[in-house]
């Protein structure tokens, strides 16, 4: 019988290669989706060899429209999964920051979301089955240091839920994840300081992908991993929201983010 097939944005680190190995390992073919070529050749030809799992590489910038229709192409031809977890954050403030970065940052975190997953659901709904995950944030959840990021970040919290109420019936799950501070290549990548924050607040990506995969089989739409977000956003939606901002921006001081 053929394999399922999941297709996986920037899955060259962090989270993105989390769940590349856990789908690999769980019987999938792959597609794998990211603008560095080598990277892409060396995890396919890992899970190939770990997993035996066969793998085709797509070299493309989400942040560009012939990339995301390029992506968008392979999708319509049908998936068992999309997990949309390519996305970035920027340092500095909105109003320093250079706006062609800040429309890129639209693009991949919110268009590109909206793009693949509107080209993946046709099939998925004809075939009855198919999983998304969104790989959104707990900045989309709470009013956070980031303005750009965290609005993009609700945006796809939003997306997920309207297409979950929307999908119900049909075999096809939508689901929005949301971790908080994760031990990944991304901060870095932003040039975010992130020198001084709890170690608590800190997650590994395997035990993100084991809960969210677990949560996932649950139905669950929004998926928040780790007990001290799952604290934090319920008294995120208790408490008053200037009351919130004050908490952030005393958490987020020093940590410039668009």
């Amino acid at each position: 019988m053929s394999r399922p097939v999941a297709l996986i944005t920037g899955p060259t680190s962090g989270l993105g290669a989390g769940f590349a190995r856990r789908y690999a390992v769980d019987g999938y073919d792959l597609v794998l989706v990211a603008r560095d070529e080598q990277r892409l050749e060396r995890l396919a030809a890992e899970l190939h060899d770990e997993a035996g799992a066969n793998v085709e590489v797509l070299v493309a910038d989400l942040a560009e429209a012939a990339d995301r229709a390029k992506v968008a192409d392979r999708l319509a031809a049908g998936v068992r999964v999309l997990v949309n977890n390519a996305g970035f954050a920027t340092s500095g403030e909105f109003w320093t920051s250079d706006f062609a970065v800040l429309q890129s940052q639209l693009d991949v975190n919110v268009t590109a979301v909206m793009q693949l997953t509107h080209a993946a659901l046709p099939p998925m709904i004809a075939a009855g089955e198919g999983t998304i995950v969104n790989v959104a944030s707990v900045a989309g959840l709470l009013p956070g240091r980031g303005s750009t990021y965290s609005a993009s970040k609700a945006w796809v919290v939003s997306f997920s839920e309207g297409l979950a109420n929307g999908l119900d019936g049909t075999g096809v799950g939508v689901h929005a994840l949301c971790p908080g501070f994760v031990h990944t290549e991304f901060h870095e990548r932003a040039g975010i300081d992130m020198a001084g924050t709890p170690s608590i607040l800190w997650l590994e990506v395997d035990d993100v992908v084991r809960e969210t995969m677990a949560d996932v089989a649950r139905g669950k739409v929004v998926i928040v991993p780790g007990l001290q977000y799952k604290a934090l956003t319920a008294g995120g939606r208790m408490v008053p929201r200037n009351l919130v901002r004050a908490v952030n921006k005393v958490v987020g001081r020093g940590r410039g983010r668009t």
